[in-house]
């Protein structure tokens, strides 16, 4: 068993430090292992990477495969447009950018309250059918981020959808703030199929705590960390792709092994786990950078939130971190230079109270 989606979002660079540097030779290796291994889904959205990641779609995928050989899922940045009209046109902008004439899946992306308001204002669930009726999609549906309940409410009132696009994971299966499990069960309820974003949670669930990895090693010790998150999503049966924002060939190769369900056994060891991390993580950021693009101040918010996270887990290795602080800050505000305008709280999937916790980061970094 393996449904491993590739989710173009966490693309290598040849540069960290320079935003749109991206290894589009090393994307092509990755594409091509992905695809000789068994991959076939690759996910992609108007606003990823400020657009390169359509782009790298059309270059490293589009005009290198035959369409029929891939399928690739799209989405409407439905929170951008003030008017009906504007679905067509960024929906055009998408297929040009793609490469492509048409889509195998198109959603709405990330609907919230204050989107799903947006959408039920411009009828956009309409220019889904439309869409679909005219075979320029083969499946339609959504990208969702809020509670299990507003979930029920949209898919009550437009069955018409294909298919649901979840946050899931063993960390957030039952928080308060993602609903993983209540939302699946309610996909579940309604009979629409899903798809996994954030399984390893944005990189948390590869590299673990010493205890918990030490735990897992004591069960399966051929198994990653990064495995055992997968495994758990691909285990629930109304999952048909699970999408790995994947950076390296190395990571496309370890992803698209072949997994077994996991044993109830297994997934005990998983709640210890999940136990272990909690009290080691301080802020839950998945590091998606949706926060960074809506800074006024410049403020390299994950970076900075993973940096307090080890101060956290590591209290005494300050000494190390607090100076890997400074030189990252270089070039960027400080999270003292937060002005608590809360323009990226309202763009975070993970609910964090960011201004909030800049005060945390500046008191023990800066």
């Amino acid at each position: 068993m393996n449904k491993t989606g590739f989710g173009f979002l966490r693309l290598p660079k040849k540069d960290k430090n320079i935003k749109d540097s991206y290894d589009w030779e090393e994307i092509n290796k990755m594409v091509d292992s992905f695809m000789e291994l068994g991959g076939k889904y690759f996910d992609t959205c108007y606003t990823y990477l400020n657009g390169y990641s359509e782009y790298g779609i059309r270059e490293c995928v589009t005009k290198r495969k035959d369409r029929d050989t891939f399928i690739l899922a799209d989405k409407l940045p439905g929170y951008n447009c003030k008017c009906y009209e504007d679905c067509r046109k960024f929906f055009d902008e998408e297929l040009e950018r793609c490469g492509v004439t048409y889509f195998d899946v198109y959603m709405l992306h990330w609907l919230n309250q204050e989107n799903y308001n947006t959408a039920e204002k411009y009828d956009q669930f309409r220019f889904l059918r439309e869409v679909k009726e005219s075979e320029e999609a083969k499946q339609i549906g959504f990208s969702y981020h809020d509670s299990a309940s507003l979930l029920d409410e949209i898919l009550t009132k437009h069955p018409e959808v294909d298919v649901v696009q979840l946050q899931i994971n063993y960390l957030d299966w039952d928080t308060a703030g993602i609903e993983s499990r209540k939302c699946y069960e309610t996909c579940v309820k309604h009979g629409k199929k899903v798809i996994v974003m954030e399984p390893i949670k944005g990189g948390t669930l590869a590299s673990l705590p010493e205890e918990a990895e030490s735990l897992l090693k004591s069960v399966h010790p051929e198994w990653t960390s990064a495995s055992w998150a997968l495994r758990f999503v691909q285990s629930l049966p109304e999952v048909i792709v699970c999408l790995s924002g994947m950076s390296s060939v190395e990571q496309v190769e370890e992803n698209m092994c072949q997994f077994d369900v996991l044993t109830e056994s297994d997934i005990e060891y998983l709640w210890n786990v999940r136990d272990i991390i909690e009290r080691n993580t301080a802020v839950p950021c998945t590091g998606c950078r949706y926060c960074v693009d809506h800074c006024p101040m410049n403020i390299r918010i994950p970076d900075y939130f993973k940096m307090f996270n080890e101060l956290s887990r590591y209290p005494n290795e300050g000494w190390k971190i607090k100076p890997a602080y400074g030189q990252a800050a270089k070039g960027y505000s400080k999270a003292s230079d937060c002005i608590s305008c809360g323009a990226c709280e309202s763009h975070c999937p993970q609910n964090i109270k960011i201004p909030e916790q800049m005060k945390s980061v500046a008191e023990k970094l800066g």
